[in-house]
């Protein structure tokens, strides 16, 4: 038999985070080798645990938890986010403008498939987490990348992305605090794409999952109140501040006027109810998680794990020869560069696979975050601290080797002399 077609667009979708490198790793571990595996942001696989209280919410109800829910959740569970962004300021929030999902990752794909039309476009950061240029491209529209430069702070220019829009665009997607690289967006420059946004009538489409998850002075400003009546989608779940990624709950809520909103609000809840409804159990977590306390806070402060963790990755840059870093203001990872000598015929993809097949450590190649530069790589913060540092005692030697194969022969016997 021939071989079976499969979509022609599949062929631009990247997402290496879960791609070439991770297959080659199980390989490896099929072989018994124990690999430090930091490509994924996964709390549950470095020891971390959802808050007993939310555990207790599902066990406590998961005697109601056997039948279809309404395609846009638990009225309960809506209800509370709802409450949570009215206490954060977000115009028009109520139930039954909160739809929630198989995680974030679900209504991401569920949003741009109610929004685009073959050919629109929707503005993206770059570096981008790639499941939001994955699931343009998947919906039939093209992702439109504006730079987030390391020499800015990984913050984007409000008029370049101004300079990006076309007759075509549809949203401006933003992801603070940002995966990959920890920037945090401070609210003047959240105005100013709003107002880029209100300008050019275009929807605002913000990923939050990270919100609670900052370090030091940074802030977290949600987007929502500031669009006021622009239509504007903000992301969240529990995934990455209530650490419970497996339990597969996200939420998105609808803010702006609603007249202006309808249809779109219309077709998410159509798209909603053709995959039935959400992972039931886990919506009984969601009151507890949002009026149940802060938890990740103390994480996030000095003496707590995240905050050593990100310490101890910010001191291994600063004492390597090698690498640079833009210190992470917030989420649960890092984006160094490589620079000087070890930057020189420098690739990111087959740096990662040498640090996998020789030093037993799974990262991720910057370039699969849709920048167009190959000295970059991903880590992330959920390992304890004393792991990270010898993760990058382990990446100096692979650059040193590096720096060390690029010599001529006689510089390189001049240096091994030396």
């Amino acid at each position: 038999m021939p071989p079976l077609k499969t979509r022609e667009r599949l062929s631009e979708v990247r997402y290496e985070i879960r791609g070439e490198l991770a297959r080659r790793a199980r390989e490896l571990e099929g072989q018994g080798r124990t690999l430090i595996k930091l490509n994924i942001g996964n709390p549950g696989a470095f020891g971390f645990r959802a808050p007993e209280h939310l555990q207790r919410a599902i066990a406590d109800h998961i005697h109601d938890t056997d039948p279809y829910t309404h395609q846009q959740g638990l009225p309960e569970a809506r209800e509370a986010i709802a409450a949570h962004h009215r206490r954060r300021g977000t115009p028009n929030a109520s139930p039954e403008r909160v739809f929630i999902g198989n995680g974030v990752s679900e209504l991401i794909d569920i949003s741009l498939r109610a929004l685009l039309n073959p050919d629109d476009e929707v503005l993206l950061p770059s570096p981008d987490y790639p499941l939001w240029s994955a699931a343009t491209i998947l919906n039939d529209g093209r992702p439109v990348f504006y730079r987030c430069n390391p020499e800015h702070g990984f913050l984007p220019d409000p008029d370049e992305i101004e300079s990006l829009v076309s007759a075509r665009t549809r949203a401006i997607v933003l992801i603070n605090p940002n995966n990959p690289t920890g920037a945090v967006y401070p609210r003047a420059l959240l105005e100013r794409i709003v107002a880029v946004a209100e300008k050019h009538r275009l929807l605002l489409m913000v990923d939050e999952i990270y919100d609670g998850v900052v370090y030091e002075d940074a802030r977290f400003e949600p987007l929502a109140p500031l669009a006021g009546d622009l239509p504007c989608l903000s992301f969240s779940g529990l995934s990455k501040v209530h650490r419970a990624c497996g339990w597969r709950v996200g939420w998105a809520v609808l803010s702006g006027d609603p007249t202006a909103c309808g249809d779109f609000h219309h077709a998410m809840d159509l798209l909603g109810a053709l995959r039935l409804c959400a992972n039931v159990p886990g919506q009984f977590a969601i009151e507890a998680a949002l009026d149940g306390g802060d938890t990740i806070g103390p994480l996030c402060a000095p003496g707590g794990r995240l905050f050593e963790a990100r310490r101890a990755v910010i001191e291994s840059c600063e004492a390597s020869e090698y690498l640079r870093l833009v210190a992470p203001a917030g989420a649960l990872y890092a984006f160094p560069g490589v620079a000087g000598a070890a930057a020189e015929g420098f690739d990111d993809h087959a740096f990662a696979l040498e640090m996998l097949e020789t030093e037993d450590v799974l990262i991720v190649p910057g370039s699969s975050f849709n920048v167009p530069y190959r000295n970059h790589f991903r880590v992330t913060l959920l390992p304890e601290p004393a792991t990270l540092r010898e993760v990058f005692h382990r990446i100096d030697r692979v650059l040193q080797r590096h720096v060390e194969r690029a010599r001529p022969p006689g510089e390189a016997s001049r240096a091994a002399v030396a």
